[in-house]
């Protein structure tokens, strides 16, 4: 069974950083596609990155100040925040996939494991 835990959220000001981290088991971070969704009280979860083989996809609004990697040795994958802003607020969730859906990558439904999420809040 694939298990996926998330951490590293927490509050911060606009302007920061923060570096999210999701442990994998049950799956190789390598294997298939490891995806980042962010869900805003109210709102729909939303794309944020994925990265399958060595390829990295960002939505718009994150390009340029987030960066997703992972760690095959610890099977984790990473989203590094940057230049934070208060629209980024909300909860991050890491989500698994199979090495099927790369042209669904940014669908939600599309991955078949997700982790509890951790809460970003960024506000001054």
């Amino acid at each position: 069974q694939v298990q996926l835990a998330e951490s590293g959220g927490g509050l911060v000001q606009p302007g920061d950083s923060l570096r999210l981290s999701c442990a994998a088991s049950g799956r190789p971070v390598n294997s298939g596609a490891m995806g980042w969704f962010r869900q805003a009280p109210g709102k729909e979860r939303e794309f944020v990155s994925a990265v399958k083989g060595g390829t990295t996809y960002y939505s718009d609004s994150v390009k340029g100040r987030f960066a997703i990697s992972k760690d095959s040795a610890k099977n984790t994958v990473y989203l590094q925040m940057n230049r934070l802003k208060p629209e980024d607020t909300a909860a991050y969730f890491c989500a698994s996939g199979p090495s099927t859906i790369t042209s669904q990558l940014r669908n939600p439904g599309a991955y078949d494991y997700w982790g509890q999420g951790t809460q970003v809040t960024v506000s001054s």
